[in-house]
């Protein structure tokens, strides 16, 4: 037995590196926003869409990637999606413009959408059902630990960047800083596609086409002789009676009997995204730079952040289902509305003033500190107002270009209260909304129209989630940090409220009892 679940683990490793992809993927773009910006030349609202338009892309992928894994099997479309994040991570490193950017990130969010529904899918076939949770959870895993690398390889190619090594020289880092960041993705990928070939097709997907000689040489690695053909015949049940079935058409989960349910799962799905928690991740430099800590240090605790949603994110696994389901989202969400009130306190509570001294010592062309001079000693209240000045005196290029490098010089704020107030709310994040809103929404809906109803909650989360990713830099811009993080506040605290009246317990409880409960007959 033990050989068997070494064998199938293997598998399971290999098949979750897909997660470790999406993770990567998704955040890269944080330490990338801000060469990209001034670079192209962008607007807030296309800034936004170099970082959102994966989500949009994914959205769509996470709709066809079920019946394409269908028709072409799970492994298949695994290994499309590795070509998919390849030929983005390149497209990507070589984009010569903002709309070829676009379009290469767009192409890699069809890898997202695919690894995220397929990745698991495969893993949940193959697993024997003792081992079956905790394998599958390897890919949710593999997530937080690519968004974590990410920030990490960020940080050491800005760190290369500024080297005077040979190699470092050789390589080009200081001239291609952000390129390298997106082009590194290239490596996992092809890993990804190669070590696609160690694993088998799916037994359940070959059972279904009328494979099943091939299928039993699959699962014979796995259970061996003797619980093959109890498997098989387990499958072949299981597909006939699903032949049987109804299809669930969309209308079905609007049924007033599930009014209760499906409005629980949409709030769930919107309050994860509305929160703020793609911002983090895919903003984490540019709001660190925000505090007045520097490019450098920025970076440098974006790491924090992926280590902080990877700790974080095990001790919920580990605690899911001692504490529950319930009270995980009450301090979860008592904790990202308490911190994200702090941001909001302590953004408002910075001020901003240049000194003659500052600008003098900033490492800035000539020109730009002269035409500067004219802003010493004038106080500003709020960013809004500064970053107005500095354009109005610099012009929008050279303001958005050296953007970080005078705000460090003039603010006066306490970087460590934001520093906790970030951490403090990812941490609150990846120990309850995170994970237990897709575990609630597996528990909540009943089997009929299940995963109709999940897949209709996930497309409601993703498009939330676009949209944060999109306005993020112009709510930055327009309404100031302070208020920013202030709205995500607000949200949290509406989504407390909700969590307290309106979200049962699912701990302990079948799901034929949790559809007694919440589902009106």
């Amino acid at each position: 037995m033990k050989t068997q679940n070494a064998v199938v683990t293997r598998i399971a490793m290999i098949v979750a590196l897909g997660g470790f992809l999406m993770g990567f993927d998704a955040s890269v773009i944080s330490g990338v926003v801000r060469f990209i910006e001034p670079e192209f030349g962008l607007s807030k609202i296309q800034l936004g869409w170099a970082v959102g338009s994966l989500t949009l892309t994914a959205t769509l992928a996470m709709m066809i990637a079920g019946p394409l894994s269908d028709r072409f099997g799970r492994r298949t479309i695994l290994k499309a999606a590795a070509i998919l994040y390849a030929v983005s991570a390149l497209g990507s490193a070589l984009a010569p413009d903002f709309t070829t950017l676009v379009i290469a990130r767009m192409i890699g969010g069809f890898g997202v959408g695919a690894s995220l529904i397929i990745a698991p899918m495969y893993i949940a076939e193959i697993a024997p059902p003792k081992i079956r949770g905790r394998l599958v959870s390897f890919n949710q895993l593999n997530i937080v630990i690519g968004i974590s690398a990410a920030f990490f390889t960020n940080y050491l190619i800005l760190q290369w960047s500024q080297s005077d090594a040979a190699w470092a020289q050789a390589l080009m880092f200081s001239e291609y800083t952000w390129r390298w960041m997106l082009g590194l993705e290239t490596l996992p990928a092809v890993i990804y596609f190669f070590g696609l070939y160690f694993v088998p097709k799916s037994p359940r997907w070959q059972i279904m086409k009328g494979s099943v000689p091939e299928a039993r040489i699959t699962l014979n690695r796995i259970y061996g002789e003797d619980e093959t053909d109890r498997q098989i015949e387990d499958v072949l049940r299981s597909l006939k009676a699903d032949e049987k079935k109804e299809k669930v058409s969309l209308k079905e989960i609007f049924h007033p009997s599930l009014r209760l349910v499906l409005g629980i799962g949409v709030v769930l799905a919107v309050l994860q995204q509305i929160t703020g928690i793609n911002a983090v991740f895919f903003y984490a430099p540019m709001i660190f730079e925000q505090s007045g800590i520097g490019t450098d240090a920025s970076f440098m605790q974006a790491i924090l952040v992926g280590l902080t949603n990877l700790v974080f994110t095990i001790v919920a696994m580990l605690l899911i289902d001692k504490l529950g389901r319930k009270p995980l989202l009450v301090i979860g969400m008592s904790g990202i509305t308490l911190m994200m009130m702090l941001l909001a306190w302590g953004f408002h509570s910075a001020t901003y003033e240049l000194s003659s001294e500052d600008i003098q010592a900033m490492e800035i062309p000539a020109e730009t500190r002269a035409v500067a001079g004219s802003l010493a000693g004038v106080p500003f209240a709020s960013d809004v107002a500064f970053k107005r000045a500095l354009a109005e005196t610099l012009g929008t290029e050279a303001a958005v270009e050296f953007e970080s490098a005078f705000i460090t010089a003039a603010i006066d704020i306490n970087p460590t209260l934001i520093l906790f107030g970030i951490l403090g709310f990812v941490a609150s994040f990846a120990i309850s909304i995170g994970p237990v809103m897709w575990v609630m929404f597996s528990e909540l809906f009943p089997l009929r129209v299940r995963g109709l109803a999940i897949s209709f909650a996930g497309f409601i989360n993703s498009g939330v989630s676009f949209g944060v990713q999109l306005v993020f830099p112009w709510e930055l811009a327009v309404l100031g940090n302070s208020i920013t993080f202030l709205i995500y506040g607000v949200f949290a605290a509406i989504g407390l409220v909700f969590i307290w009246r309106m979200v049962p317990e699912t701990k302990n409880k079948t799901l034929e009892e949790l559809e007694q409960q919440l589902v009106k007959k």
